[in-house]
């Protein structure tokens, strides 16, 4: 099995509990695809290959727990408005499903190619992809066969939002019925956008039945869960096991020590705020609460339309409250829980060799250099 040595890494972040800071003057060796050893470049093993990155800092390569990419469209004009002060109701989502009803498997795959290729260029390494723009059964089964082809992170996304002219029971019939018998096979997930305030999204009893029929069809659970107002999404989450509740920007008392009791991640997703000019999540509380916290880009056409997860790290900075250290660990280690993955998010032995190698010399940069491209993905 052929070695690799990476030397000359000025700053390493490894998340390893071995190590109580980030490591200086580092080195990586890995085999077959893994980490087999990391320590201090002076007492690093030989090896068959050998890289120098010339003091550059790495961290674990991003790990970006919540993306839409597969679609059709533009919403260019939606995001002008809202900077005029309109809204954001989850409406212009039936703009983006009309457009991707009528695009061909090669143009979704072509945009989904290259949204993956330009996070990629950016340092995620590991990277979640929805459905949710189709909204009939052959065209969300479509969307899952065709983000199968870039990930193995796949999330039905059926009920994104009800469809217009039909009747909700009847949707949610659907989405527990044909729709999920034809998607399931291509997803690993399914996900639910609870909002009880939202004439468009699904209440908590609804959430519950789609989530059930779901867990029953085999597929982990995600939350879309208190983006627009207080509801039920992060208590259903957790008392089902969600691997995951995203957006979390309104939540009660109740709603932080239930996800401090459990296991189930909070993700938040500064890029939307940034977009919709909405209220930040406070991730301070949430991190003081002892809750587990995952930073994610939510790329999609019409609230965040970034794949940059060093913006997003800029953001959590400057805007929730989170120190650099915490930003980074979110989005890597925290985006790896979100996912119930112990192989990514991480440099410990074992790990995947999946780096973020950053043209600078420390990982504080992320935060200090905002929307300056430092960030490269390097997998070994």
């Amino acid at each position: 099995m052929t070695s690799h040595l990476v030397i000359g890494i000025g700053e390493l972040v490894t998340h390893d509990p071995r190590f109580d800071r980030p490591l200086l003057d580092a080195a990586l060796v890995a085999e077959g695809g893994r980490v087999a050893w990391v320590g201090r470049a002076a007492d690093a093993p030989a090896a068959d290959l050998c890289t120098d990155l010339a003091g550059a800092a790495v961290v674990p390569g991003f790990v970006d727990s919540h993306t839409h990419l597969v679609f059709a469209g533009d919403r260019s004009a939606e995001f002008e408005a809202r900077m005029s002060g309109a809204p954001y109701t989850g409406g212009g989502i039936a703009t983006t499903v009309a457009a991707t009803r009528e695009a061909s498997d090669d143009e979704l795959r072509s945009g989904l190619h290259r949204l993956v290729d330009e996070a990629r260029a950016q340092g995620t390494t590991t990277i979640e992809v929805k459905s949710g723009y189709g909204l009939d059964v052959p065209t969300e089964e479509r969307l899952l066969r065709l983000a199968r082809e870039v990930t193995d992170e796949t999330t039905f996304l059926g009920a994104h939002v009800v469809p217009p002219g039909i009747d909700r029971a009847d949707y949610v019939a659907l989405v527990t019925g044909p729709m999920l018998a034809a998607c399931a096979p291509h997803a690993r997930w399914a996900d639910v956008f609870c909002e009880p305030a939202s004439a468009v999204a699904f209440d908590g009893d609804e959430a519950r039945t789609v989530l059930t029929a779901a867990a029953a069809a085999g597929l982990g659970l995600r939350v879309h869960g208190n983006q627009l107002g207080h509801g039920p999404g992060v208590q259903l989450a957790v008392e089902l096991g969600a691997a995951s509740v995203d957006h979390c920007t309104f939540l009660t008392d109740a709603d932080v020590a239930a996800l401090a009791d459990g296991d189930t991640v909070a993700g938040l997703l500064p890029g939307v705020e940034f977009s919709t000019r909405s209220p930040y999540p406070d991730a301070r509380r949430l991190l003081d609460a002892g809750v587990e916290v995952a930073l994610a880009s939510d790329c999609n056409p019409g609230t965040c339309f970034s794949t940059s997860m060093p913006l997003m790290i800029a953001l959590a900075v400057r805007e929730m409250r989170m120190t650099v250290a915490e930003a980074v660990r979110a989005a890597t280690l925290g985006g790896a829980h979100a996912l119930r993955r112990d192989d990514v998010g991480h440099l410990r032995v074992g790990a995947r060799a999946h780096l973020a190698v950053l043209d600078a010399p420390s990982h504080r940069h992320l935060a200090y250099r905002p929307g300056v491209p430092i960030a490269r993905g390097l997998t070994l």
